[in-house]
């Protein structure tokens, strides 16, 4: 970001009141998830679709000493979350 506060969107879900975490699967993780990926996509929609499985997938993974995010990181595992979306969405068809 550019030095600005993330805005935690508590408008979107109140996972959190009391702030980020990360380092685990919790409530303040889904939070920073959620807030991430709403600024990132600026696409609420798009934010509430992926923000539980990439706080599993990035900021559980996240350590408690220092961490970055790039943009390009971002977007990689957004494409791999969309990725096995698809799949998951081709699999479930053809059971039925």
């Amino acid at each position: 970001m550019d030095g600005r506060r993330l805005n935690p969107r508590f408008d979107l879900w109140n996972h959190s009141p009391t702030g980020f975490e990360w380092g685990y699967g919790g409530s303040g993780p889904a939070q920073l998830a959620l807030a991430i990926l709403a600024d990132h996509c600026q696409d609420d929609e798009q934010a509430l679709n992926f923000y539980q499985r990439f706080k599993w997938a990035v900021i559980a993974e996240l350590s408690h000493r220092s961490w970055t995010l790039t943009t390009e990181g971002i977007d990689r595992m957004l494409d791999s979350l969309r990725d096995c979306n698809r799949a998951w969405t081709v699999c479930v068809r053809a059971k039925t």
